[in-house]
């Protein structure tokens, strides 16, 4: 069992940037693919990012494609999602999920079996 622990929202000027953590607190993380999901207010949770377990490849949402960044580094556990060039509409909880193995990524939240906690990201104009 996992237990997933998401840090590195906060309140940023529209045109900033934050840098979002994911760390497995207990279990590991390094054998499965990952993903980060946003829920902004009144609205469904949402795919944002994924990437395969030896980060050969990434999937991004048409909405953040050349903004946001998904990463990993395997040795500390944790997988990051830079985000750049923020706007209002990025303003959302945000949460990790691990994935079922190492290459499954994907939009369905079904595809993964393990979820952070969340972190609030609001940006103002």
């Amino acid at each position: 069992q996992v237990q997933l622990v998401d840090s590195g929202g906060g309140l940023v000027q529209a045109g900033g940037s934050l840098r979002l953590s994911c760390a497995a607190s207990t279990g590991t993380i390094s054998n499965y693919a990952m993903g980060w999901f946003r829920q902004g207010p009144g609205k469904e949770r949402e795919f944002v990012a994924a990437i395969t377990s030896n980060a050969a490849y990434t999937s991004y949402a048409e909405s953040v494609k050349g903004r946001f960044t998904i990463s990993r580094n395997n040795a500390q556990n944790t997988v990051y999602l830079v985000m750049n060039s923020l706007n209002v509409e990025d303003t959302a909880v945000y949460y990790c999920a691990r994935s079922q193995n190492r290459y499954k990524i994907g939009r369905p939240p079904t595809i993964y079996t393990d979820w952070g906690q969340g972190t609030q990201v609001t940006v103002s104009s």
